[in-house]
């Protein structure tokens, strides 16, 4: 099978067989003339053997190794998604561990953390087993995030102590903000005994309800309710307030407001140990891509006006947001097929964040490639001390390797994700994943 690498630059496919089982490739590649990203930005090889990075330099011999010669392709540490759904337990005609990781790989993701509301929800040891024991034949290295409350019901604390000892990165009530400032003062102290980080979904929930849009000209020419920019804002400026007032490490999920920006930028400056992440679909889309896509750019927070995304790329271009994640939230047909006052909120984005990224902040000059994989990888890694997101001799080897030129068109039905339900089918992108490499295993290479 590995004779197309040798001395080539065939790129190939991978089988569905060989995708998910992360023990089945463990072969010595000798990574041929890319332009690595490792601090600098230089030409070499890296030669890989037994999962490790065993060496980085120029013109590394090793007759023994399987060639893959990517001349004119960069390379880059694996990228490091702290923000993904893989629906498993409870919600697998959805997503699961397996296809979820197959998505990660085609995106050039190597480690997916993956938000607690399941089915079951991820409040305790058992269920953050369950997933562990599922991700040890993941295309990819999948990392559970831990319940903040019990059922994620924001009424009782869990076991931070036990989700911990049991794997978990990080806490979460994802997809259900924790509303009691009470409860989540709480949280950060007995966070911060354990040294754990809380991942915060701001909104309030008496101000947004379950509307569909943003409060604005939109919802207003639609005729309904919209969520407003504030109440994300209200809940940003209190996570960080009681950040510095407990000294826990806080984590804003998926900052859509330029209101909020500026709040997160004003705790840093002030000391607060606070980060933040934001997502494509934050400094791509409009609200106005409601009018024209409907349910499939219904996604909470919504999708808000050009004066924000414009905060947004601001945000990320002078470090007060330090990550990209995807909120990778996929349906089924049937929770997208209905109005968009009753559709389901969310959107897929591993295969095509990375694209998006060098579409709309490389090739467009607002950020350069070094600074976008610090976003994605490095910067990710960090956060959530995280042995990932670097290319280093020693290190694992989790490795993108894509052309930031090459164009091509989004077409979901070729997608890994069980999901279809992403605004940019159609869109023509520039910058595509060619290989990846996870844990030393080559898990997805080839045109799609």
């Amino acid at each position: 099978m590995y004779a197309a690498l040798k001395n080539s630059t065939t790129v190939f496919k991978l089988t569905d067989d060989i995708i998910g089982r992360n023990e089945v490739i463990k072969m010595t590649l000798l990574i041929k003339g890319g332009h690595i990203i490792d601090g600098q930005t230089h030409t070499g090889d890296i030669l890989i053997k037994d999962g490790k990075i065993a060496e980085i330099a120029d013109n590394i011999h090793a007759p023994d190794a399987e060639v893959l010669d990517v001349t004119g392709l960069t390379v880059a540490p694996g990228l490091v998604d702290m923000h993904v759904h893989f629906r498993e337990p409870g919600f697998e005609h959805k997503e699961d561990i397996k296809t979820g990781s197959a998505a990660a790989a085609a995106g050039g993701v190597t480690t997916c953390c993956c938000m607690p509301n399941t089915s079951p929800a991820a409040d305790n040891a058992e269920i953050l087993r369950y997933i562990t024991d599922k991700a040890k034949d993941a295309a990819v290295t999948v990392l559970p995030i831990g319940a903040v409350t019990i059922g994620q019901k924001g009424g009782e604390l869990t076991d931070f102590a036990n989700l911990k000892s049991a794997g978990a990165v990080a806490l979460s009530d994802d997809g259900y903000p924790v509303q009691s400032a009470h409860l989540m003062r709480q949280a950060m102290q007995k966070a911060r005994e354990q040294d754990l980080l809380i991942i915060s979904h701001c909104e309030d929930e008496e101000m947004v309800r379950n509307y569909a849009v943003n409060e604005g000209c939109v919802s207003r020419q639609l005729r309904m309710p919209g969520r407003p920019a504030i109440a994300e804002e209200l809940m940003v400026a209190r996570d960080a307030m009681m950040a510095r007032e407990t000294g826990a490490r806080v984590h804003i999920a998926h900052v859509s407001t330029a209101g909020s920006v500026e709040i997160i930028r004003r705790a840093k400056a002030d000391g607060v140990t606070i980060t933040a992440e934001t997502c494509p679909q934050y400094f791509v889309l409009t609200e106005d891509e409601l009018l024209r896509q409907d349910t499939l750019a219904r996604v909470n927070p919504p999708l808000r006006t050009s004066a924000d995304v414009t905060a947004i790329i601001e945000g990320l271009r002078d470090g007060t947001i330090d990550a990209i994640a995807t909120d990778h939230a996929p349906h089924a047909p049937e929770d997208k097929n209905v109005s968009l006052s009753d559709a389901q909120s969310g959107m897929i984005g591993l295969e095509t964040s990375l694209a998006l990224a060098l579409t709309f902040l490389y090739h467009t000059g607002k950020l350069s490639l070094d600074q976008i994989i610090k976003l994605m990888s490095e910067n990710p890694a960090r956060i959530l001390g995280l042995n990932a997101g670097r290319i280093a001799t020693g290190a694992s080897a989790d490795i993108v390797i894509f052309d930031p030129d090459e164009q091509w068109t989004v077409e979901p039905e070729l997608f890994k994700s069980k999901a279809r339900n992403t605004p940019f089918g159609g869109v023509r992108l520039r910058g595509r994943v060619k290989y990846t490499i996870s844990r030393g295993n080559l898990v997805y290479g080839g045109d799609r």
